[in-house]
């Protein structure tokens, strides 16, 4: 899929509340789906956003509108203007690259999050994040989503199928159900993540190359991509399971402050795997330094062994019309005899203290 990038400097000079997308596109085309549901069951369509308003007034139950794909200005003011959401709020679920985040707006709450995933690039496979906008309102939640939304695909069959109390439960229920998916999903990312840190450790130990160096680095940054945006989460689920939004139930909050753990616990995980990495710099720089010392102790032994053995050959090249044994018929096996003998003698002495 071809994507096009927008930074924030395209904003530059405009008002506040310009819907301009920031970040990689990877949606062009924007669907909705409108699904309103209660114990007895759901209903569930794709509607369009001039269909929307007609169709929230002939719901019942909770509602949740699912916007997948960012790529249409004009439809996100429709929708804007459907549930009375702030220009601020429309403007942030444009640009991609919000840090998570909770903004209270007293009849609904804005939250953003990330899902991460990996995607191959350059014959590599790396760390992707797509960010994911929610609304809780008193009887709905919106969701806006960049790419295909296989992060509610779980929920989704959930709710279909009536397992669990999401059906009994409120639009608070929904909005908790929504990010317990997404958290639940790092622990995925986590695994691989620890995988690839244990297979890049087994090969630093055993046989460092130059491209161990750039794997470490690597992995090295997707530690501080993953640690970038889940610090700021802790402070998102933090503040919603303290309870000071009406729009959630004391039962709901009690079901975030096992995704607040659940979140601490990948912080934490994150912040081992990123001290790991740390230190296999070090072991990296280590054990390169030792390979260094090892081939310079090989060659100066080399080099001690051959220097009296250059001495004696350099004595006996000189020029001079007479040197002892030089017309001796024995006289140069006995100089060949010597150099080995010194040769071994200084071998020997080597190995005794453990130069070797």
């Amino acid at each position: 899929m071809e994507r096009h990038s927008k930074k924030r400097s395209t904003k530059a000079g405009l008002p506040p509340g310009t819907l301009v997308h920031i970040g990689a596109r990877k949606s062009g085309t924007t669907y909705i789906t409108l699904a309103d549901y209660d114990a007895s069951g759901v209903r569930e369509s794709r509607v369009t956003a001039a269909e929307l308003p007609d169709r929230i007034k002939l719901a019942s139950g909770v509602k949740w509108i699912n916007v997948q794909g960012l790529g249409d200005a004009g439809t996100m003011e429709q929708i804007g203007a459907c549930f009375n959401l702030h220009p601020l709020v429309l403007e942030d679920i444009f640009n991609t690259e919000q840090r998570p985040k909770l903004e209270d707006y007293g009849d609904y709450l804005y939250v953003v999050l990330k899902t991460f995933g990996y995607e191959k690039k350059d014959s590599e496979e790396r760390i992707s994040a797509d960010q994911v906008s929610l609304v809780l309102g008193n009887d709905f939640v919106l969701s806006f989503l960049e790419a295909d939304g296989v992060q509610f695909a779980s929920l989704r069959e959930r709710l279909h199928s009536g397992k669990g109390q999401i059906r009994k439960s409120g639009a608070d229920f929904l909005m908790y159900s929504m990010i317990d998916a997404i958290v639940d999903s790092y622990f995925v990312i986590l695994e691989r993540l620890d995988e690839n840190t244990e297979a890049l450790e087994t090969e630093l130990i055993s046989q460092p190359q130059p491209s161990t160096l750039h794997s470490i680095y690597r992995l090295k940054r997707e530690n501080v991509f993953l640690r970038r945006s889940l610090w700021p989460l802790r402070e998102v689920i933090n503040s919603l399971q303290r309870g000071d939004s009406p729009l959630f139930t004391r039962n709901t909050l009690l079901f975030l402050r096992d995704v607040y753990d659940h979140t601490i616990h990948i912080i934490e995980s994150v912040e081992s795997l990123r001290d790991l990495t740390a230190s296999m710099l070090d072991i990296y720089i280590s054990s390169v330094s030792f390979r260094i010392s090892t081939v310079m102790k090989v060659l100066t032994v080399i080099t001690t062994i051959f220097m009296p053995l250059s001495l004696i050959a350099g004595i006996y090249g000189m020029n001079f019309r007479y040197l002892p044994g030089l017309t001796w018929d024995w006289g140069f096996f006995v100089v060949l005899g010597t150099m080995t003998v010194i040769s071994m003698a200084m071998l020997a002495l080597f190995r005794w203290k453990k130069w070797l």
